[in-house]
Protein backbone atom coordinates (compact mmCIF):
# COMPACT_ATOMS: atom_id res chain seq x y z
CA UNK A 1 0.00 0.00 0.00
CA UNK A 2 1.81 3.25 -0.75
CA UNK A 3 -0.27 6.78 0.16
CA UNK A 4 -3.53 5.40 1.38
CA UNK A 5 -6.03 7.85 2.73
CA UNK A 6 -9.31 6.76 3.29
CA UNK A 7 -12.46 7.75 5.76
CA UNK A 8 -15.35 5.87 6.19
CA UNK A 9 -18.62 7.11 8.04
CA UNK A 10 -20.20 4.72 10.64
CA UNK A 11 -23.06 2.95 8.43
CA UNK A 12 -21.70 3.30 5.03
CA UNK A 13 -21.55 0.21 2.76
CA UNK A 14 -18.60 0.82 0.70
CA UNK A 15 -17.35 -1.15 -1.94
CA UNK A 16 -13.56 -1.82 -2.85
CA UNK A 17 -12.97 -3.01 -6.61
CA UNK A 18 -9.48 -3.35 -8.20
CA UNK A 19 -7.14 -5.51 -10.20
CA UNK A 20 -5.56 -8.32 -8.97
CA UNK A 21 -2.25 -7.19 -7.04
CA UNK A 22 -4.12 -3.85 -6.66
CA UNK A 23 -4.01 -3.82 -2.85
CA UNK A 24 -7.68 -4.76 -1.57
CA UNK A 25 -6.59 -7.90 0.51
CA UNK A 26 -3.48 -5.79 2.09
CA UNK A 27 -5.91 -3.38 2.95
CA UNK A 28 -8.62 -5.62 4.72
CA UNK A 29 -6.01 -7.00 6.87
CA UNK A 30 -4.64 -3.28 7.87
CA UNK A 31 -8.32 -2.79 8.70
CA UNK A 32 -8.76 -5.87 10.76
CA UNK A 33 -5.16 -5.30 12.70
CA UNK A 34 -4.36 -8.44 11.17
CA UNK A 35 -1.50 -6.04 9.94
CA UNK A 36 0.49 -5.00 12.11
CA UNK A 37 -0.38 -7.90 14.65
CA UNK A 38 -0.30 -10.91 12.69
CA UNK A 39 1.58 -10.18 9.26
CA UNK A 40 4.70 -8.61 9.63
CA UNK A 41 6.20 -5.76 7.64
CA UNK A 42 7.03 -1.74 7.71
CA UNK A 43 3.69 0.07 8.66
CA UNK A 44 3.63 3.97 8.69
CA UNK A 45 0.86 6.28 9.25
CA UNK A 46 -2.38 5.82 11.16
CA UNK A 47 -5.30 3.48 11.47
CA UNK A 48 -8.49 3.99 13.36
CA UNK A 49 -11.63 2.15 13.13
CA UNK A 50 -14.07 1.89 15.36
CA UNK A 51 -12.71 4.29 17.86
CA UNK A 52 -9.16 1.97 18.02
CA UNK A 53 -6.08 3.12 17.53
CA UNK A 54 -5.14 -0.09 15.30
CA UNK A 55 -1.83 -0.76 16.17
CA UNK A 56 -1.93 0.20 19.54
CA UNK A 57 -4.62 -1.91 20.56
CA UNK A 58 -4.41 -5.82 20.67
CA UNK A 59 -6.53 -8.32 18.21
CA UNK A 60 -8.57 -9.42 21.13
CA UNK A 61 -9.49 -6.25 21.66
CA UNK A 62 -10.13 -5.47 17.83
CA UNK A 63 -12.65 -8.55 17.22
CA UNK A 64 -15.19 -7.41 19.64
CA UNK A 65 -15.38 -4.26 17.24
CA UNK A 66 -14.18 -5.11 13.72
CA UNK A 67 -14.87 -8.84 12.07
CA UNK A 68 -13.36 -10.20 8.53
CA UNK A 69 -14.50 -12.72 6.59
CA UNK A 70 -11.71 -14.25 3.84
CA UNK A 71 -12.69 -15.05 0.69
CA UNK A 72 -11.50 -18.47 1.33
CA UNK A 73 -13.85 -20.13 4.22
CA UNK A 74 -12.19 -23.18 4.86
CA UNK A 75 -9.49 -20.71 6.25
CA UNK A 76 -11.89 -19.53 8.95
CA UNK A 77 -13.38 -22.54 10.52
CA UNK A 78 -11.70 -22.80 13.84
CA UNK A 79 -11.44 -27.02 13.85
CA UNK A 80 -12.43 -26.87 17.43
CA UNK A 81 -15.73 -27.45 17.38
CA UNK A 82 -17.95 -30.18 15.64
CA UNK A 83 -21.18 -28.51 14.70
CA UNK A 84 -22.29 -25.65 12.69
CA UNK A 85 -23.77 -24.36 15.79
CA UNK A 86 -20.96 -24.37 18.10
CA UNK A 87 -18.63 -23.14 15.28
CA UNK A 88 -20.97 -19.93 15.22
CA UNK A 89 -20.63 -19.91 18.85
CA UNK A 90 -17.14 -20.21 19.43
CA UNK A 91 -16.56 -16.25 19.05
CA UNK A 92 -19.23 -15.44 21.77
CA UNK A 93 -17.32 -18.27 23.93
CA UNK A 94 -14.04 -16.61 23.48
CA UNK A 95 -15.46 -12.82 24.69
CA UNK A 96 -17.54 -14.40 27.27
CA UNK A 97 -20.83 -13.51 26.25
CA UNK A 98 -23.79 -15.22 28.78
CA UNK A 99 -25.50 -18.21 27.71
CA UNK A 100 -28.85 -16.80 27.11
CA UNK A 101 -27.30 -13.96 24.79
CA UNK A 102 -25.50 -16.18 23.04
CA UNK A 103 -28.40 -18.51 22.11
CA UNK A 104 -30.50 -15.99 21.07
CA UNK A 105 -27.28 -14.53 18.48
CA UNK A 106 -26.84 -17.38 17.12
CA UNK A 107 -30.51 -19.11 16.72
CA UNK A 108 -30.87 -15.41 14.80
CA UNK A 109 -27.96 -15.69 12.78
CA UNK A 110 -28.21 -18.93 11.45
CA UNK A 111 -31.97 -18.30 9.89
CA UNK A 112 -31.05 -15.14 8.62
CA UNK A 113 -27.91 -17.14 6.99
CA UNK A 114 -29.90 -19.95 5.76
CA UNK A 115 -27.75 -22.58 8.35
CA UNK A 116 -30.55 -22.86 10.66
CA UNK A 117 -31.41 -26.55 9.03
CA UNK A 118 -27.70 -27.45 9.16
CA UNK A 119 -26.96 -26.06 12.56
CA UNK A 120 -26.26 -29.97 13.73
CA UNK A 121 -24.17 -30.82 10.76
CA UNK A 122 -20.26 -30.42 10.61
CA UNK A 123 -18.65 -27.58 9.29
CA UNK A 124 -16.53 -29.98 6.88
CA UNK A 125 -19.56 -31.45 5.86
CA UNK A 126 -21.21 -28.61 4.35
CA UNK A 127 -20.57 -27.37 0.80
CA UNK A 128 -18.12 -24.53 -0.62
CA UNK A 129 -20.93 -22.36 -0.34
CA UNK A 130 -22.60 -23.50 2.88
CA UNK A 131 -19.27 -22.69 3.78
CA UNK A 132 -18.89 -19.62 3.01
CA UNK A 133 -22.00 -18.49 4.72
CA UNK A 134 -20.95 -20.31 8.28
CA UNK A 135 -17.80 -17.72 8.33
CA UNK A 136 -20.04 -15.42 7.73
CA UNK A 137 -22.70 -16.14 10.28
CA UNK A 138 -19.65 -16.74 12.72
CA UNK A 139 -18.97 -12.84 12.23
CA UNK A 140 -22.55 -11.72 11.96
CA UNK A 141 -23.17 -12.96 15.26
CA UNK A 142 -20.42 -10.72 17.36
CA UNK A 143 -22.11 -8.29 15.75
CA UNK A 144 -19.05 -5.90 15.15
CA UNK A 145 -19.73 -2.24 14.30
CA UNK A 146 -17.27 -2.43 11.36
CA UNK A 147 -17.61 -5.88 9.00
CA UNK A 148 -14.95 -6.28 6.25
CA UNK A 149 -15.55 -8.99 3.71
CA UNK A 150 -12.85 -9.56 1.10
CA UNK A 151 -15.19 -11.39 -1.87
CA UNK A 152 -17.74 -12.93 0.36
CA UNK A 153 -19.62 -14.48 -2.04
CA UNK A 154 -17.10 -16.18 -4.46
CA UNK A 155 -18.38 -19.62 -4.19
CA UNK A 156 -22.27 -18.83 -3.86
CA UNK A 157 -24.69 -19.30 -6.58
CA UNK A 158 -26.99 -16.28 -7.38
CA UNK A 159 -29.70 -17.16 -5.28
CA UNK A 160 -27.08 -17.33 -2.36
CA UNK A 161 -25.27 -13.98 -3.58
CA UNK A 162 -28.80 -12.39 -3.19
CA UNK A 163 -29.14 -13.38 0.38
CA UNK A 164 -26.13 -12.54 1.57
CA UNK A 165 -26.66 -9.30 -0.08
CA UNK A 166 -29.61 -8.50 1.46
CA UNK A 167 -28.08 -9.33 4.84
CA UNK A 168 -25.59 -7.23 5.13
CA UNK A 169 -27.61 -4.84 3.28
CA UNK A 170 -30.23 -5.04 6.20
CA UNK A 171 -27.24 -5.26 8.93
CA UNK A 172 -26.21 -2.05 7.44
CA UNK A 173 -29.17 -0.03 8.00
CA UNK A 174 -30.85 -1.48 11.26
CA UNK A 175 -27.74 -1.60 13.32
CA UNK A 176 -25.63 1.20 11.46
CA UNK A 177 -23.13 -1.20 10.99
CA UNK A 178 -20.28 -0.19 8.53
CA UNK A 179 -19.72 -2.67 5.39
CA UNK A 180 -16.85 -2.75 3.75
CA UNK A 181 -16.70 -4.77 0.92
CA UNK A 182 -13.77 -6.40 -1.34
CA UNK A 183 -15.74 -7.74 -4.50
CA UNK A 184 -14.88 -8.56 -8.18
CA UNK A 185 -18.18 -9.07 -9.60
CA UNK A 186 -19.09 -5.26 -10.06
CA UNK A 187 -22.67 -6.18 -10.89
CA UNK A 188 -23.73 -6.93 -7.27
CA UNK A 189 -22.21 -3.54 -6.31
CA UNK A 190 -23.92 -1.44 -8.14
CA UNK A 191 -26.84 -2.73 -5.98
CA UNK A 192 -26.15 -2.35 -2.75
CA UNK A 193 -22.78 -0.03 -1.56
CA UNK A 194 -23.21 3.74 -1.75
CA UNK A 195 -19.18 4.35 -2.47
CA UNK A 196 -17.48 2.39 -4.35
CA UNK A 197 -13.47 3.24 -3.56
CA UNK A 198 -10.94 1.94 -6.56
CA UNK A 199 -7.43 0.52 -6.05
CA UNK A 200 -4.68 0.54 -8.03
CA UNK A 201 -0.82 -0.29 -7.49
CA UNK A 202 -1.21 0.03 -3.84
CA UNK A 203 -2.81 3.24 -3.86
CA UNK A 204 -6.23 4.41 -4.31
CA UNK A 205 -6.89 6.07 -7.67
CA UNK A 206 -10.41 6.93 -7.67
CA UNK A 207 -13.67 6.88 -4.72
CA UNK A 208 -17.22 8.45 -5.38
CA UNK A 209 -20.88 6.97 -6.09
CA UNK A 210 -21.27 3.44 -7.67
CA UNK A 211 -23.15 5.10 -10.94
CA UNK A 212 -20.31 7.03 -11.90
CA UNK A 213 -17.20 4.54 -10.89
CA UNK A 214 -18.49 1.49 -12.30
CA UNK A 215 -19.26 3.04 -15.38
CA UNK A 216 -15.62 4.56 -15.98
CA UNK A 217 -13.90 2.75 -18.40
CA UNK A 218 -10.65 3.32 -16.54
CA UNK A 219 -11.20 0.23 -14.63
CA UNK A 220 -10.98 -2.34 -17.42
CA UNK A 221 -7.72 -0.38 -18.10
CA UNK A 222 -6.81 -1.76 -14.45
CA UNK A 223 -7.88 -4.86 -14.53
CA UNK A 224 -11.21 -4.41 -12.94
CA UNK A 225 -13.36 -4.30 -15.77
CA UNK A 226 -17.12 -2.79 -16.29
CA UNK A 227 -20.20 -4.50 -15.42
CA UNK A 228 -21.67 -6.64 -18.01
CA UNK A 229 -24.95 -4.17 -18.25
CA UNK A 230 -22.26 -1.36 -19.22
CA UNK A 231 -20.45 -3.18 -21.69
CA UNK A 232 -23.71 -4.23 -23.35
CA UNK A 233 -24.36 -0.26 -23.03
CA UNK A 234 -21.18 0.52 -24.45
CA UNK A 235 -21.20 -1.47 -27.31
CA UNK A 236 -24.61 -0.57 -28.30
CA UNK A 237 -23.79 3.23 -28.82
CA UNK A 238 -20.83 2.00 -30.55
CA UNK A 239 -23.07 0.43 -32.80
CA UNK A 240 -25.68 3.51 -32.91
CA UNK A 241 -28.28 1.26 -31.86
CA UNK A 242 -28.74 3.32 -29.08
CA UNK A 243 -28.63 7.33 -28.84
CA UNK A 244 -25.21 8.24 -26.89
CA UNK A 245 -26.59 8.84 -23.13
CA UNK A 246 -24.86 9.63 -19.63
CA UNK A 247 -24.02 8.28 -16.98
CA UNK A 248 -24.04 4.63 -18.53
CA UNK A 249 -25.68 1.58 -16.57
CA UNK A 250 -24.06 -0.33 -14.00
CA UNK A 251 -27.22 -2.14 -12.84
CA UNK A 252 -29.92 -4.26 -14.75
CA UNK A 253 -32.70 -1.78 -13.62
CA UNK A 254 -30.82 0.88 -15.39
CA UNK A 255 -30.29 -1.30 -18.39
CA UNK A 256 -33.73 -2.04 -19.16
CA UNK A 257 -34.46 2.40 -18.72
CA UNK A 258 -31.19 2.50 -21.08
CA UNK A 259 -32.58 -0.01 -23.62
CA UNK A 260 -36.27 0.80 -23.43
CA UNK A 261 -35.03 4.46 -25.56
CA UNK A 262 -34.99 1.96 -28.43
CA UNK A 263 -33.47 1.94 -32.03
CA UNK A 264 -32.16 5.16 -33.41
Amino acid sequence: LREVSMSVAAGEFVAIVGGNGAGKSTLSFVLSGFIPHHYQGVMRGTVQVAGMDIPNVTLGEIAGKVGLVFSNPFNQISGARFTVEEEVAFGLENLGVPREEMAARIERVLEVTGLADLAERSPYALSGGQQQRLALASMLVMEPQVLILDEPTSQLDPAGKIEVFDVLNRLSDERDMTVVLIEHELEWIGNYANRVIVMNRGRIVNDGRPQEILADQALIDMGAGNTAYTKAARAAVADGLVESAEPLPVTLEQAVEFFSQGEV
